[in-house]
C-alpha cells in the first residue's frame, strides 16, 4: 500500500491555520468578514483563542490526512485491485504487481502545481457549496460566502500542492 507521507500531512495542516491568520487579518479580510459576520473582538475571544486555535489545527490534521486521497492518484490503483485477496496478474500476486507498478508509476503526477490544482478543485467543489448552503441559510452576505470559500479554495490548493509535491 501507498506509505502516507505523515510529516507533510502534519506540515499541510499547518496551512489553514497559517492562512487564517493573513486571509483574516484586518489589513487584508478580516474588517470586511466582522462587518458581514457581525463578530467583534473583545475580551472573551481573545481568553478562547488558545483553544481556537488547538481546534483548528486538529481540523487541518484531518483535511490534510484526507486530502491526499484526492490528490495522489495512485492512492486509488491499489483500491481498485485489492478487494480480491486472490488475484494474480501475470503469475503473481497482488502486491508484487502493484510494487512493479508503483517503482514505474509511483510519482507520476506527483507535483505541487497538480496537488494544487486538485486541492483549488475540491475547495470549489466542496468548501464552496457547504459555506454557501449554511450561509445562505444564515441569511449571509455573498461577501461572507466569497471570502469563507476563497480562503478554503486556496488553503485546499497549497495544502494539496505540498501533499502531491513530496511523495511519502
Amino acid at each position: 500500500m501507498l506509505p502516507i507521507n505523515f510529516p507533510i500531512v502534519l506540515l499541510s495542516a499547518l496551512i489553514p491555520l497559517l492562512m487564517g491568520f493573513i486571509w483574516y487579518h484586518p489589513k487584508v479580510f478580516g474588517n470586511i468578514w466582522m462587518r458581514e459576520s457581525g463578530v467583534m473582538p473583545n475580551e472573551n475571544a481573545k481568553k478562547r483563542m488558545p483553544k481556537v486555535l488547538l481546534l483548528v489545527l486538529l481540523c487541518g490534521i484531518v483535511v490534510s490526512f484526507v486530502l491526499q486521497f484526492f490528490v495522489v492518484h495512485q492512492f486509488h490503483f491499489y483500491s481498485m485491485l485489492s478487494n480480491d485477496p486472490q488475484l494474480e496478474v501475470n503469475g503473481s500476486d497482488i502486491n508484487a504487481f502493484y510494487t512493479e507498478v508503483m517503482n514505474k508509476y509511483g510519482n507520476n503526477f506527483r507535483t505541487f502545481k497538480h496537488g494544487a490544482f486538485h486541492g483549488s478543485f475540491a475547495g470549489m467543489m466542496f468548501a464552496l457549496p457547504v459555506i454557501a448552503v449554511s450561509a445562505l441559510f444564515e441569511q449571509r452576505s455573498w461577501k461572507y460566502i466569497a471570502i469563507h470559500a476563497g480562503y478554503w479554495v486556496v488553503c485546499l490548493g497549497l495544502m494539496g500542492g505540498l501533499i502531491s509535491a513530496f511523495p511519502g
